[in-house]
């Protein structure tokens, strides 16, 4: 079987990848067999809720792990080095579809050209490069993005509604993320308006974040804006409990509202991981990725941690409260 799935991907290579899609289905429908690869960021652990809910979506289309579905799970437990091998791994398995999110795109793409990629979720694919256009995204990935620098701006304003006093404004980042210098201007662009400077700090681990909210402290910073990384998502109760320890208003994704965080303003992760699913089984029946429209979210959800602002000595102007989704008391 693996001398006859190499054979395979010789064929496609000499053929400059342009039939590979259609034969990838024929040889999955011939074997009945789907093999997936998974490439994820975080720990298997704390991508649980998203990975269910992906596995869940393809449980609807027919797929069933055991049956008719093997899954190569690849996690690299917030180390953002070992993507790369994980990813090169999974070519080398010859998987017919990769799925992955946040920083494992890159890592999927830089290893093949060949192999569809699905993006469970990405911020601005195309502003990222990853595609041409939303409605032709071209190449070999597709999947679901969100207005990543938008959403920035938005936490960075509705911060701002909330703590109208702040003037200094720490913006966490994972060190080494592409989105990083994209985010800070899309910020920047709105900071003079709203009257506040940014403040940018990076981390590349868990350790070092008591250190990175110190320094904040000492930069005497008034309120912090999380980015969207899978690293932050995964550590949310950490970064909402150093924000409440030093005293910090924070607005950053959904986790970190419910793990205790000022607010969250954001994106539903676990249906676009859902979505996925969708785009996997076009694939598998011949679509090329390049030809699928990549979907963005089209719904944000406000959470307001009233328990947090109670704590803060923040009142929560009614305007953002007859906005929210959601209100945790």
């Amino acid at each position: 079987m693996q001398f006859d799935r190499l054979k395979r991907r010789q064929f496609i290579t000499l053929l400059g990848g342009a039939a590979a899609w259609p034969l990838a289905a024929t040889a999955q429908q011939a074997s009945g067999m789907v093999r997936l690869g998974y490439l994820g960021f975080t720990t298997a652990a704390q991508n649980l809720r998203n990975r269910n809910a992906f596995l869940a979506g393809l449980r609807d289309l027919g797929y069933v792990e055991g049956k008719n579905l093997q899954i190569e799970f690849r996690y690299a437990d917030g180390d953002i080095d070992l993507l790369p091998g994980f990813a090169a791994e999974l070519v080398r398995l010859n998987v017919d579809v990769i799925v992955t999110y946040a920083t494992g795109v890159a890592a999927a793409q830089r290893a093949t050209s060949t192999i569809p990629i699905v993006m469970a979720t990405y911020s601005d694919a195309v502003a990222m490069k990853f595609a041409a256009s939303l409605a032709r995204p071209g190449g070999n990935v597709t999947g679901s993005t969100f207005f990543y620098l938008e959403l920035m701006a938005k936490r960075l304003e509705l911060l701002k509604d909330v703590a109208p006093s702040i003037s200094r404004v720490g913006i966490l980042l994972l060190r080494g993320s592409e989105t990083n210098s994209a985010a800070l201007e899309a910020m920047g662009n709105i900071a003079g308006a709203l009257k506040v400077t940014l403040h940018p700090i990076e981390v590349g681990a868990t350790t070092e974040l008591e250190g990175a909210f110190s320094a904040l402290n000492n930069q005497q910073i008034g309120a912090l804006v999380v980015t969207d990384h899978a690293f932050f998502i995964a550590n949310a109760d950490a970064v909402a409990a150093l924000a409440a320890k030093h005293r910090f208003p924070s607005i950053g994704t959904l986790e970190l509202a419910r793990g205790g965080g000022l607010m969250a303003y954001g994106v539903n992760f676990p249906e676009q991981f859902r979505r996925a699913a969708v785009f996997v089984d076009k694939i598998l029946k011949g679509a090329k990725p390049g030809d699928i429209p990549i979907e963005q979210a089209t719904k944000f959800v406000t959470v307001v941690n009233i328990k947090t602002a109670k704590a803060l000595g923040i009142e929560v102007p009614t305007s953002i409260l007859l906005r929210a989704d959601e209100e945790i008391e």
